[in-house]
């Protein structure tokens, strides 16, 4: 597969990117990632019902809001899956190119409502929608001096069944189960912001998202938790989004808000 160097613009935010990494490509390796971590051994799907019916719900929600939103494009081109893993400890949460979601239980006490999920859904379905994994990725290939060598060593060209390090830490993933690797700064920033505008689109109160931030801070004292030590959140954070919150609010007037649930409980 040849690639052409690209310049693209984000959606919303307007910031310019450059993507080497065709949308095709990124789908293909998210799908191979996304399997590669529901056939660890050590990687529990929730049999619950009740857990799997407060992900789905909110999930259904913020992907509709995407489909009707910029970035419908490729919201409808994907196949989006979601599955919620059993693990009560692990305080994560991510979406993958082509629409493949994962929620860990443990996130469920920082979310605590329906609104508070869709804050953290919103969030990472944008780092796939935004290309932020396809971006990461060229970055690796354009620091490499060929770059053909360099699209063989991220699985680019002629990807296998299983995905590569490399290609997994651009997707923001670790080989570790349960951990996920820090997008930069700016790919945080821009996730936060227009996530933001896909909870409110999605019919939920977006204010639930900086007292989801606040609660993670908070559950961070003395061992930090694996969403924040991968989600840069201090009060920088916290106030962006306060100074974010009337456009979103705005949105959020105007549309059916959604039914509001507290998740299930778990043991943490």
């Amino acid at each position: 597969m040849s690639m052409a160097i690209g310049c693209e613009t984000v959606p919303y935010t307007d910031r310019s990117q450059l993507v080497v990494v065709p949308q095709s490509q990124a789908t293909e390796m998210g799908e191979q990632a996304f399997q590669q971590i529901l056939s660890d051994p050590k990687v529990q799907q929730s049999q619950s019902p009740e857990e799997q019916e407060a992900v789905n719900r909110v999930a259904e929600r913020i992907i509709q809001a995407a489909k009707e939103s910029k970035f419908a494009e490729d919201a409808k081109a994907f196949k989006w899956e979601v599955t919620v893993i059993k693990d009560d400890q692990t305080k994560n949460a991510f979406a993958l190119p082509g629409g493949k979601i994962a929620v860990y239980t443990g996130i469920f006490p920082v979310a605590k409502t329906d609104a508070g999920l869709a804050a953290i859904l919103g969030h990472e379905v944008v780092h796939a929608l935004a290309r932020h994994g396809s971006e990461r990725m060229s970055q690796e290939v354009l620091a490499q001096a060929g770059l053909s060598a360099a699209a063989v060593g991220l699985g680019v060209s002629g990807a296998g069944p299983v995905v590569g390090q490399a290609t997994m830490a651009a997707l923001g993933l670790g080989t570790k189960v349960g951990i996920l690797l820090p997008y930069s700064r700016t790919h945080e920033s821009e996730a936060d912001s227009i996530g933001l505008i896909l909870a409110a689109r999605a019919g939920y109160d977006p204010q639930e998202a900086v007292r989801v931030w606040q609660r993670m801070q908070q559950g961070s004292e003395g061992a930090p938790s694996e969403f924040l030590s991968t989600h840069p959140s201090h009060e920088t954070r916290i106030t962006r989004l306060q100074e974010e919150m009337p456009e979103a609010l705005q949105i959020f007037r105007k549309v059916e808000h959604a039914p509001e649930h507290e998740l299930p409980a778990v043991n943490p």
